[in-house]
């Protein structure tokens, strides 16, 4: 059946219960939880501005400006996640948990690094700067999935009984 697994058919689970209890009650997790949807929404909004100037050519400065803003607050979600990671896994990048989640955030922030290098050194023109903004953002959605994917394999684990059992668990049934 497909979607169906048994709690004790898991690899491992994401948290120990003593990183649960530190991650809930770590204020890096609330500054966590807050960050991400504000640096969504500037994603967004900076992406509908860099779409505008790449389809009719205008908007340029305010495409830049978000990109800008956009790169300052990956900075620091990247900071703050680096010391919750600390906090709850006691290392402060790839742990077991999120490696592959902490590779793709390499990228992301080498690629939005690029940007403000080619912008401030004038490397690149104005559409190979979206362009470049563009591939950016394309890592950054890649890197949002998994960390959404990863707090819904969270949100299940914390459901179930902290002690792993083989009762079964039905994917979306929670």
């Amino acid at each position: 059946m497909a979607g169906y697994q048994t709690a004790s058919s898991n690899k491992k689970p994401l948290y120990t219960p003593e990183q649960r209890m530190v991650r809930d009650a770590s204020i890096w997790t609330l500054v966590q939880g807050i960050l991400a949807p504000v640096q969504f929404l500037i994603f967004l909004i900076s992406l509908a501005l860099v779409m505008r100037y790449l389809i009719t050519g205008e908007g340029q400065s305010e495409a830049t400006i978000s990109i800008i803003i956009k790169t300052l607050a990956l900075y620091t979600i990247m900071i703050t996640g680096a010391i919750w990671e600390k906090v709850v896994f006691g290392v402060y990048l790839f742990a077991e948990g999120f490696f592959w989640e902490d590779m793709v955030s390499m990228l992301v922030l080498a690629l939005h690094t690029a940007y403000l290098a080619a912008l401030g050194f004038q490397w690149l023109d104005d559409r190979s700067l979206m362009l470049l903004a563009l591939a950016a953002y394309a890592a950054y959605s890649v890197n949002a999935a998994q960390f959404i994917l990863k707090l819904r394999m969270a949100r299940l684990q914390s459901v179930r009984d902290p002690i792993q059992d083989s009762r079964p668990v039905l994917d979306g049934a929670r």
